[in-house]
């Protein structure tokens, strides 16, 4: 175990100490061999678990940043499956397809950006690789996180070394028996870390301590003045066009064809340039690219034109390489040389002694076999360093400072230089040893393969990998601490999160000169060679201070092209995930979709008016009751109110519609000013329809904004559907969309919305609501709870369309759920009736409104779950215990008797006309009203808890009820209305057999 890791302490709040893996490649430079045989290993053991049948059929997922390049090299040792990495960067025009989090990290937002759709969709094993275990938490999350999206049976979790707990081993195994799927586990090594109780505050003191040191120790060679080291000499790569850098985006066995084809080429071109003598030393140690504009080499992935990319040097098989310079500058001269072969030191301004002669005269010969560039062509020779500031045969001014001691830092950029210094001039580089490959965050496994090529085209040469990250470790440098140096510099890659410090480990020599590196070779992608990283402060200005030779290597960023373009021919067998289907329609509309008009609504749903859903609410509960159905597999029949409900619909309306007004007013102005200015209104259909509707013709009349609205379906269960959050993520900015609902009862699908959107990072699971009385949301135009008419009557007021249906022969895994459109409803729809009437009071509210929401933005509306806590206590002193079958608030009081078997309605003593159609619909089902003096809401409604045992829970399935004593109180309570002993008996008759021997199950409440 000491062999594979060290341990360091980090300035992190949640973890202070940090494994820090000798095989990893990312802080402790190690020859590549070693790196990539250690993830090799691992995939073998891999393949020979699943069978090469299920390893075809396999996915590696690796973990970003630090298992990026473990992960590939882990899919290489499994040969046939693909690879994908989580990533950090976002990048514009590829759709996240999900994401997670890793808790303990110091940046823990993953997300999951595959070309193709499809790659996760297919129902082989899922192998995740991440460099340790330390507690699991990681790996449940992003289970957790894509189960839900591309469930399957078999995942296989993979890391260097597992240093879990007991505790933490049995929450995965218990995490794995309640998924229902096979987790297995393959890792170098095992053992266990040992801490404190007080680790963090002790880690916390250590660290500021030893970086308070460091910090005095670069204040002080600030003052002192830096020294200069090499410029940074480029190396067109020769990347095979189209190969992408690494697994952001996917990486098949054929684009690992090709880059095993390609390496031998690329390490003989950076050979030649790290055996090549630098013919001087730069004033600076790097200048930032001035060409802009400057296009991709022949047969490369154009830059980012987001960033200023470096001129394109000429490839390495045509011209000399040269210093990175400006293109359009003249010939400098270099600062005054040792003697040797060609002349001694001269006066100022003479030519260096040596090769190449005097300024103007013979270049220096090109690498063996190289032809030199024309003299005159400037962009592609070799360029001369201006003379320092200062007396001839002084140093170069440039980034500086010492070795790390105590503390470990080198301090700032620069350090000193090694070899002998002869009347204040440096040396000729020393004869080449010690290579270092250093990589850039992600970017490690393409890094790691040119390293790894590179150690076999260098014979004699010892050549070690490593990469820089964006994880603050302490360095102290001290033989048995792990990381003995550090170099900081700004991050050059503009990344989302915003500038801050990265970190190159253990690249500095400190106070040991044998761990100098005679070259390094810095590898960044196209999207990292930005102004930032030639700058005086930036990392090739830290590195050039601790080696004699700089070499700049940059790997186009691979961006995905939409549509994709057609594969070559394949040379090698390739296993991918089958595409997936993304919907091609375009939402649904009225009049052919619903009675509400085109603009009104967009219906991300599938029209199923032709088949035959519905069916009479005792089937259906006995249906889900038997296990062979889920509530959203069929449709009730839609209840049609007699002429005496109609009137209270039109009499509630008459009275309710200013006050509904108010709060459509209030909740649109809070959503437009914490939101978004522009949102785009997803409504969960089909209670939160018109809402929506009524939501965006405020936007229209108060701000003469044109919002876009969505209707969405949501399952209770089952989630939300993922076709339509895939097409909105297509056609919208997923920051912009805010979920819209009618009201909130207990907060079920509060929590069900939240839950669903867990691996959608980019889209916010908050929901705003008209009315809140059950306290669960934040955005809200009311916590009042009040009779919104449009709970009253079921598709006839939101737009003739029914409940959403999701049943697995109609809706494959990739289209969108379905509804139906009512249109034989025609004559009973008031769906434009109530928008129009509640629109017609907004000039009159819209003051009261306007300060509404300037209350709420001073009011803290941290939800309280109120609601769901008053729920709690029902269920238990009415002997139901089971919350799923207590429907508070007018809203979901309505449709419990529009929908379910009712058992009893709970109203609030002295409750007015808000519940004159409530005390209507009981006496028309024979349901018993009681008031009652401490209800928190205007009204509850109680599923029967024994004739429906098929009333839905948390997965949409059957609850039962408790037996014995429950039952018995049950029954009591029933006795006092003859509907209710009625269908008491037909219950009792029809189960009598099934219940027989075994006790009924009850369902926890979630």
């Amino acid at each position: 175990m000491r062999e594979l890791l060290g341990l360091a302490l980090r300035r992190n709040p949640k973890r202070a100490h940090l494994l820090v893996s000798n095989v990893l490649g990312k802080h402790v430079p190690q020859r590549p061999v070693t790196v990539h045989g250690a993830g090799v290993r691992l995939g073998r053991r891999v393949r020979e678990l699943l069978g090469d049948e299920a390893a075809a059929r396999a996915v590696v997922l690796g973990y970003a940043e630090t298992a990026t390049g473990l992960g590939h090299s882990v899919a290489d040792g499994l040969a046939l499956a693909p690879y994908l990495h989580s990533t950090r960067r976002p990048v514009p025009g590829v759709a996240t397809v999900g994401g997670f989090e890793e808790e303990h990290s110091h940046a823990t937002s993953h997300l999951l950006l595959p070309e193709d759709p499809g790659f996760l969709a297919s129902t082989g094993p899922l192998v995740l690789v991440d460099d340790e275990f330390s507690t699991g938490r990681t790996v449940l999350n992003t289970i957790a996180a894509l189960h839900r999206r591309f469930p399957r049976d078999h995942y296989v979790v993979v890391a260097l070394v597992d240093m879990r707990s007991p505790e933490d081993r049995a929450r995965l195994d218990a995490f794995a028996a309640d998924l229902g799927a096979r987790v297995d586990l393959v890792a170098a090594a095992a053992g266990a870390v040992h801490l404190p109780d007080d680790v963090l505050e002790r880690g916390a003191a250590l660290v500021a301590a030893h970086e308070a040191a460091a910090e005095a120790r670069e204040g002080a060679t600030a003052r002192t003045g830096p020294e200069a080291g090499p410029a940074p000499t480029r190396v067109d790569l020769g990347w095979p066009e189209g190969l992408p850098d690494g697994g952001r985006h996917g990486f098949t066995p054929t684009h690992r064809a090709r880059l095993e084809a390609a390496l031998p080429a690329m390490a003989t071109r950076l050979a030649a340039a790290l055996r090549e003598t630098p013919d001087t030393f730069a004033a600076s140690a790097g200048t930032a690219p001035d060409d802009a504009a400057t296009a991709a080499p022949a047969g490369h992935t154009a830059p980012d034109p987001d960033h200023l990319a470096a001129p394109a040097a000429p490839a390495a098989a045509d011209v000399p390489v040269a210093p990175v310079d400006d293109p359009a500058a003249t010939p400098r001269r270099a600062a005054p040389a040792l003697g040797g072969p060609g002349g001694a030191p001269g006066a100022p301004g003479d030519a260096p002694a040596g090769p190449g002669g005097a300024l103007g005269g013979p270049d220096v010969p090109a690498s063996p076999g190289v032809p030199a560039a024309p003299a005159d062509d400037l962009a592609a020779a070799p360029r001369r360093a201006a003379p320092a500031p200062g007396a001839p045969g002084d140093a170069p001014a440039g980034p500086s400072g010492a070795p790390g001691g105590p503390g470990g830092d080198a301090a700032g950029p620069g350090g000193a230089r090694g070899g002998p210094r002869i009347g204040g001039a440096p040396t000729p580089p020393r004869p080449l040893r010690r290579v270092l490959v250093l990589g850039f965050e992600e970017l490690m496994y393409a890094p790691l393969r040119i390293a790894e090529a590179l150690d076999e085209a260098l014979d004699g040469v010892e050549v070690r990998y490593s990469t820089t990250t964006r994880s603050p470790v302490l360095a102290v440098d001290d033989p048995g601490y792990a990381i003995r140096t550090r170099l900081t510099f700004p991050a050059h890659d503009d990344p989302a999160d915003g500038p801050g410090p990265r970190y190159a480990y253990n690249v500095a020599p400190g106070a040991d000169p044998a761990r100098r590196f005679d070259a390094i070779l810095a590898v960044v992608d196209s999207a990292a060679d930005t102004p930032a990283l030639h700058a005086p402060d930036g990392l090739l200005a830290g590195l050039s201070a601790h080696t004699d030779r700089l070499v700049l290597a940059v790997v186009p960023s691979y961006r995905p092209q939409t549509p994709p373009t057609p594969r070559t021919t394949r040379t090698v067998p390739e296993r991918q995930a089958p595409p997936m289907h993304q919907p091609s329609y375009e939402p649904l509309r009225g009049p052919d979709f619903s009675s509400y008009a085109p603009e009104e609504v967009g219906w991300l749903l599938q029209d199923f008016s032709h088949v035959t859903l519905e069916a009479p609410t005792e089937e259906r509960e006995e249906a889900i009751q038997s296990g062979g159905a889920h509530y959203a597999e069929s449709l009730p029949v839609e209840y049609q109110p007699n002429e005496r409900y109609q009137e209270l619909f039109r009499a509630a309306l008459d009275a309710s519609a200013a006050r509904i007004a108010r709060a459509v007013g209030a909740v649109t102005e809070t959503v437009l000013a914490e939101r978004s200015p522009r949102p785009v209104l997803v409504s969960l259909a089909r209670a939160g329809t018109p809402v929506g509707v009524l939501m965006r013709r405020w936007a229209r009349h108060a701000h003469g904004l044109d919002l876009p609205h969505y209707a969405i379906s949501i399952v209770r269960g089952r989630g939300i559907d993922t076709a339509a959050l895939r097409w909105l993520a297509d056609h919208h900015d997923p920051s912009d969309v805010v979920f819209v609902d009618g009201w909130t009862g207990k907060g079920a699908i509060t929590r069900e919305l939240s839950d669903a959107l867990a691996p959608y990072p980019d889209f916010d699971p908050r929901i705003a609501v008209l009315a809140d009385p059950g306290r669960c949301v934040d955005t809200y135009g009311t916590r009042d709870d009040f009779l919104v008419p449009s709970a009253c009557l079921n598709s006839t007021v939101s737009g003739l369309i029914s409940r959403t249906v999701l049943r697995a022969d109609l809706v494959g895994p990739n289209d969108f759920h379905g509804a139906k459109y009512y249109r034989e409803l025609a004559g009973a729809d008031v769906s434009e009736h109530f928008l129009d009437t509640v629109s017609a009071r907004f000039a009159e509210v819209a003051e009261d409104a306007l300060a509404d929401a300037g209350r709420l933005a001073a009011t803290d509306r941290t939800p309280t779950w109120e609601g769901w806590a008053a729920v709690e206590r029902i269920s238990q002193e009415y002997g139901i215990h089971d919350v799923n079958l207590v429907k508070p608030g007018v809203g979901e009081t309505t449709r419990v008797l529009l929908r379910r078997v009712p058992w009893k309605i709970l109203a609030q003593r002295g409750a007015g006309a808000d519940l004159d159609h409530v005390r209507l619909l009981a006496e028309q089902r024979g349901v018993p009203v009681e008031e009652a003096d401490d209800l928190p809401y205007t009204c509850v409604g109680l599923i029967h808890p024994r004739y429906t045992r098929g009333a839905t829970g948390a997965d949409g399935r059957t609850v039962g009820t408790a037996s014995g004593t429950t039952a018995a109180r049950t029954a009591d309570k029933t006795a006092d209305t003859t509907a209710d002993e009625t269908a008491d008996k037909a219950n009792t008759a029809n189960t009598a057999g099934k219940a027989a021997g075994r006790h009924e199950r009850t369902v926890a409440a979630r």
